[in-house]
């Protein structure tokens, strides 16, 4: 067994590499723009984009042509909200979004709200879940999006996406999905599903960094967004600029491997999760946050009382490679939003472990993990004066 051991397969996971193989070629033999249509460099590039297009759109029920690469699920999900808002200004301003939301969600609707629109936050009850009750009773007539995300990044809770989805289709209000985090780990069927807009990340599917794409809906409804970044008219119009090649393979075939190994790997890692998850809770006090029945295979979220988080990832050293929350927010010291929003007491939300487990995780790495956390919790709480 290799030190240190990696339990953040939330933040990022490593490029397979069969990623990887897949990729190389596409950075000096076969470097072409994909955009060059006047010569066989050209067309060579431009056949990988539109192989990849497939791989993505097979993975999630689409047609490949509803399959838009962008920079990641950031972007994605800035093109979606925004998008959304300003070509549908005619119909409403307003949108429905969930307080559990990954920041770029949050932060996008924070600016929509600058610019004059109205958002509808949704809380989450202790499980992390929301009420499709409430959800329905917040639609408006000017309400033109309803952007709950797939499965959380920090407690991996699973909404149920497809009754969200026939509550937007009965009042005529597109529905989008950020689910970065259950592409590649959950089955996923935009159609059977509902979904009006997607987003995913290839680093969060063993792809490389600095590559997503967004899902587009173009029938039953047609769905139109107003594009984010201006230039060439690259795909479709909605976000243009030289399309990164290598990357696109790289999660054309990220794709393809997750949607022929996802059901036994899944198995495989839930057994695992509930392996490490078992043995963290017979530490005095923990306690296990969100949802154990709706929830990926891979995530785990843990309370320690009379820990602190920062101390404890500390103790932790060299050994083990965790995080206390999302690591799009990990250089605040304020405790985790989703916990809070979950009723997490402060100290409680402070004293948070977020473990995700990988297609590269061993039984050896798991039991390590579960002595060495367990050690250094017992040892803080050991020195703590409550």
């Amino acid at each position: 067994m290799k030190l240190p051991i990696y339990l953040d397969y939330n933040s990022t996971t490593p490029v397979d590499p069969r990623v990887l193989e897949a990729m190389l070629p596409y950075f000096t033999e076969k470097f072409g723009n994909a955009a060059s249509r006047s010569h066989a460099f050209g067309w060579e590039g431009e056949e990988a984009v539109e192989i990849a297009r497939e791989q993505v759109a097979r993975l999630i029920g689409a047609e490949p042509k509803e399959v838009v690469f962008t920079s990641g699920a950031t972007e994605g999900d800035n093109l979606a909200l925004k998008g959304v808002f300003e070509t549908y200004g005619s119909k409403g301003n307003h949108l429905i979004t969930v307080v559990t939301e990954h920041k770029a969600v949050l932060d996008s609707c924070h600016h929509i709200e600058r610019l004059g629109g109205e958002i509808t936050w949704l809380p989450v009850d202790r499980e992390g879940l929301i009420d499709l009750a409430q959800l329905e009773t917040a639609i408006r007539p000017t309400t033109v999006l309803i952007a709950v995300m797939y499965a959380n990044n920090e407690i991996g809770v699973i909404q149920p996406i497809k009754a969200i989805s026939e509550i937007a289709r009965r009042h005529g209000v597109l529905f989008f999905t950020d689910a970065t985090q259950a592409v590649g780990k959950v089955p996923i069927d935009v159609n059977t599903d509902g979904i009006d807009i997607l987003t995913l990340s290839a680093h969060k599917i063993y792809g490389p960094k600095g590559i997503g794409a967004i899902y587009v809906r173009r029938r039953n409804p047609r769905v139109r967004l107003g594009s984010q970044m201006d230039g060439g008219g690259h795909e479709r119009g909605m976000r243009s600029g030289t399309l990164n090649v290598p990357a696109i393979v790289g999660l054309g075939k990220a794709c393809e491997i997750a949607g022929r190994e996802m059901t036994a790997e899944a198995t495989r890692i839930a057994q695992l999760r509930d392996r490490l998850e078992a043995g963290l809770l017979k530490i005095k006090g923990a306690k296990a946050n969100g949802s154990r029945q709706f929830r990926l295979p891979h995530t785990t979220n843990i309370s320690f009382p009379r820990v602190d988080g920062q101390a404890l990832l500390a103790g932790l050293g060299k050994d083990v490679a965790l995080s206390s929350g999302s690591a799009c927010t990990s250089a605040s010291m304020e405790p985790s939003y989703v916990l809070k929003a979950l009723g997490v007491a402060d100290d409680l939300a402070h004293s948070s472990l977020r473990l995700g487990l990988g297609r590269f995780t061993t039984d050896e790495e798991v039991d390590y993990a579960i002595g060495r956390i367990a050690d250094t919790v017992r040892n803080l709480q050991e020195e703590s004066p409550n």
